[in-house]
């Protein structure tokens, strides 16, 4: 390793002067060796950190941000380059990730940087001019590549290995002749990117060892100083890295460091993750390191497109906070170097990927997203990647894990790369509250936890009395999602979500259940097993074989009420050919009817939905069919049939307009946003607040509207957005008593405006309404609107918290809302 010719030492001129954890005060006062620092995140000391330790970040956005007007800033919100910002921070090195030929023929940009050689290099160049080591990371494909697709680059495409491998030694010494012709300070090279299962569209050991030998030789040969990487990624499958090592060992790939990847979310637990680089390092006497993590610090999006990280899909390792992240980090960087004198370091991934504009300048950003590949992917790039790109083009799904504010402002969470080496403290204060979500089916009692855990910065967990707000409560109906506040008895606010979910009359939907006598499965290639890849719990059907194969699975589900009927169910795969097919299906009396799963990559979460008609004998048998080529592979989870005047609807008077893909497409683990099962793309389904007046239930035709919150007090804003519109201006109320708010111009059938509710509005249940300009209601989505003594925004005093009459306080209980329904369960989720 080379020494590194900055680090934490430069921070020693600085002080640390705020407690904020939003916003990064500046640097504290000390060196590496003194500490715990005063400063707005708790990090506990990593003892024994080399002085070369890599504390490293992938900014290779960088360009396309700067283009879109993105304007980085320090700590005390001064415009400073990105790279100062980073190096005054204790990041010593910086990864950039290169694509061989992102552009389509009309010389357009993919988008997610378009990052070739030249502009790689330019991002290079500024690094080094702040003193930052390199890391250049080949993804060797025109644009994504991880485990889901490794797709070749187009000028190499139909060659075969043996000249594959001499395309991509040529290229790869070509590119880094010009890094080193710029005098780029390049310290290491990634042959590949998350090349679990191919590389440049090679897959098997034999011709990937040969791709991966190529561009070693040409490391080699160009800069002869530079480790050579080789990266992969699920650290939690049982055998994989043990399994790539040895394949690589027998096969004499000439390699330095063994990189992983691991996010939390997805990749195992990290003393896991230290015992499987471990193993590599002393079998193998490789070195090791984390190439890419990261962890959320809000849920809320910052520019109009889905991230990755929601409230659906995230995990409760760490706070959703900034806190969060730098304890996060600071605990990756502690499992690599617990590896030993092999461990060498920890990137994290794209933490300056912020909004190029809010939400409410959606049309805006799709500009910029498009004119300078600010965005994950833009339309170019369905040339290239019809199946993801092509269709879930669009901005940063990563803006909400920045280690920078949307605003540009570093965090305080940014400068966990210096205090990892001397520790950190804080004035106490809470860090997170547990999130409750309660999923009843119809017709249950919603119940509601007594306590909830709250978190604070220094790691202690307390459970506190909660008291929930019974007007919130009290407005949860029908199927739909519905936030209920709370605040607890040390005045600290909490929100439940209650979940009402439509009766589902298939038994053992999700496979839960080790009983699944219900289910017939015939055919070969696919079990009901447990996986990883399951949509919800731990269990799934699973396919997968790697000769050509079919499948069926049925249930027949009897003692339905005749009527129209949804099937629907989750699937996710990939690794098909031209004529593969998995179908969701059902028969009746009526007749069969059925719709194609889309196996677009791991976790790309499909969700068909299928027409059911039952007759007067109430039968109906629902089914999973495949006929797929070898190597196919994929699972199916959470099978749904629900009758249609019972599907689930956000609150509102009407019915609603469900989505058919709920949430997007999931979250590919350890790949890079926008590549198959990230999720950036996504087209969401209607959010929280949507209600489509006067349609059939299920229907996706008329006008939609959400709203920014659906829980208020007067004299709040809130953003109202309506599409579907065709008229050329809608007047925006609010009603119980209808009165006018505001008026606005409809663009392209879509209007986005913020109002602000009236002040004198009393306290329950109303209705923000689109209307046309003559009167008629377009389209309404119901609020909550609490009163001046239910719980605050942020701590509430708890003597007056407890005086509140309109809340309900159970002590050593539990707050029960009895409503009378059909249909009986509970389940916490």
């Amino acid at each position: 390793m080379h020494a590194l010719p900055r680090g934490t030492g430069r921070l020693a001129a600085l002080a640390a002067v705020a407690a904020l954890l939003t916003t990064a005060p500046p640097a504290a006062a000390a060196a590496p060796d003194d500490g715990p620092v005063d400063a707005g995140v708790v990090v506990a000391k990593v003892d024994g950190l080399a002085e070369d330790f890599i504390t490293g970040v992938d900014v290779s956005s960088v360009l396309s941000q700067e283009a879109s007007g993105v304007v980085y800033r320090d700590a005390d919100g001064v415009p400073t380059d990105l790279f100062e910002v980073l190096a005054d921070s204790g990041v010593n090195y910086v990864r950039v990730r290169v694509w061989n030929d992102p552009y389509d023929a009309q010389g357009r940009g993919y988008g997610g940087g378009t990052v070739d050689v030249a502009r790689a290099v330019e991002i290079g160049e500024r690094a080094t001019a702040h003193g930052l080591r390199v890391l250049v990371d080949f993804h060797y494909s025109d644009f994504w590549a991880d485990p889901a697709k490794q797709h070749v680059p187009k000028a190499w495409e139909g060659l075969s290995v043996a000249d594959k491998a001499v395309a991509l030694q040529d290229w790869t010494a070509a590119a880094l002749t010009e890094f080193r012709d710029a005098g780029v300070d390049v310290g290491m090279v990634q042959v590949g990117n998350e090349t679990n299962n191919a590389v440049a569209g090679v897959s098997g050991w034999d011709g990937m060892a040969q791709l991966f030998s190529a561009g070693s030789s040409a490391v080699r040969a160009v800069l002869p100083d530079a480790l050579v990487a080789v990266h992969l990624t699920n650290p939690e499958t049982a055998g994989r890295y043990a399994t790539a090592a040895a394949a690589l060992d027998a096969r004499g790939v000439d390699y330095d460091v063994f990189a992983s990847s691991y996010y939390p979310y997805w990749h195992g637990s990290l003393s896991n993750l230290t015992s499987v680089l471990k193993q590599v390092a002393d079998d193998y006497d490789k070195q090791v390191m984390v190439a890419e993590t990261s962890w959320a610090r809000t849920l809320d999006d910052g520019d109009g497109h889905p991230n990755v990280i929601t409230a659906d899909t995230t995990t409760h390792q760490y706070p959703i906070s900034v806190q969060g992240q730098a304890t996060a980090v600071r605990d990756v960087v502690a499992a690599v170097a617990a590896v030993g004198d092999a461990g060498i370091g920890v990137f994290y991934w794209e933490p300056a990927w912020t909004p190029v504009g809010p939400p409410s300048a959606l049309d805006a950003n799709k500009a910029l997203w498009e004119a300078h590949g600010s965005g994950w992917a833009s339309s170019y790039a369905g040339e290239y990647d019809p199946d993801d790109a092509g269709q879930y083009y669009g901005g940063s799904a990563w803006d909400n894990q920045a280690l920078f504010a949307d605003d540009g402002t570093a965090l305080e969470s940014l400068r966990v790369f210096s205090y990892v080496r001397t520790g950190a403290t804080a004035p106490r204060a809470v860090s997170s509250v547990e999130q409750v979500r309660v999923t009843v089916t119809d017709g249950a009692p919603v119940v509601l936890p007594p306590t909830v855990q709250v978190t604070y910065n220094d790691g202690s967990v307390e459970a506190q009395a909660v008291t929930w707000d019974a007007a919130a409560l009290a407005a949860v109906g029908g199927p739909g999602t519905y936030p209920v506040p709370g605040v607890t008895a040390a005045g600290v606010a909490a929100t439940a979500t209650v979940v009402v979910e439509a009766v589902n009359h298939v038994r053992n939907p999700g496979f839960e259940d080790a009983d699944t006598s219900m289910w017939t499965l015939t055919g070969s290639g696919a079990q009901i097993t447990a996986t990883g890849d399951a949509a919800a719990g731990a269990r799934a059907l699973s396919f997968w074989d790697a000769a050509a194969f079919g499948f069926t699975l049925t249930q027949q589900v009897t003692g339905l009420e005749p009527g129209a009927y949804t099937l629907t169910a989750t699937g996710q795969g990939g690794g098909t050919s031209a004529g593969d097919q998995l179908l969701l299906g059902a028969a009746t009396a009526a007749g069969s009817t059925s719709a194609p799963f889309a196996l677009t990559g791991w976790k790309a979460w499909s969700t068909p939905s299928v027409p059911v008609a039952v007759g007067a004998d109430g039968v109906a048998t629902v089914s999973v069919t495949a006929t797929l080529s070898g190597g196919a592979w994929g699972t199916v989870d959470e099978v749904r049939l629900v009758r249609d005047a019972q599907q689930p609807t956000d609150p509102g008077t009407g019915p609603g307009t469900p989505g058919t893909d709920p949430g997007g497409p999931g979250t590919d683990p350890g790949t890079d946003p926008g590549t198959p099962g990230t999720g950036p793309g996504s087209t969401p389904s209607p959010g929280p607040g949507t209600t489509t007046p006067g349609t059939t239930p299920g229907a996706t035709s008329g006008p939609t509207v959400t709203v920014s919150d659906r829980t208020l007090r007067p004299g709040d804003p809130v953003t109202v957005t309506a599409s579907g519109l065709t008229v050329g201006e809608v007047e925006i109320g609010v009603a119980s008593t209808y009165r006018a708010l505001a008026r606005a111009a409809v663009t392209d059938g879509s209007v986005t405006a913020t109002v602000t509710l009236p002040t004198d509005l009393a306290p329950g249940v109303h209705h923000v309404q689109v209307r046309s300009l003559d009167g008629a209601v377009l389209a309404q989505v119901r609020i909550v609107v609490l009163g001046d003594g239910s719980l605050a925004a942020t701590g509430a005093d708890p003597v007056g918290a407890a005086l509140l009459s309109t809340l309900l306080l159970v002590a050593g209980g539990a707050l029960v809302l009895a409503r009378r329904h059909r249909g009986r369960g509970t389940r916490a989720a």
